[in-house]
């Protein structure tokens, strides 16, 4: 543990901010989880209707430093690749 006030208040912060992060992540695993369960049953329909939720999650994600630029492109480029098949 910190000693120094400095060094404790940081330490709340990185708690806090860890825990923004993951909460943001795993909106993001779950909500891509249920379109690609979508795209599996082939309901293109209801895919292409949640596929704007999930590319805004994976470009704030990307936008606030979660994920990184590339990773976010990447995922959005596989899932739009998905569903086009």
């Amino acid at each position: 543990m910190p000693i120094i006030k400095s060094a404790k208040k940081r330490m709340r912060q990185d708690q806090k901010r860890r825990e923004q992060n993951r909460a943001i992540q795993r909106r993001i695993k779950t909500v891509s989880g249920k379109l690609s369960q979508l795209i599996n049953q082939k309901k293109t329909g209801e895919a292409k209707k949640k596929l704007p939720e999930v590319i805004a999650l994976m470009d704030k994600a990307a936008s606030k430093g979660i994920w990184h630029k590339n990773k976010a492109a990447r995922e959005k480029s596989k899932l739009m690749k998905r569903l086009t098949e």
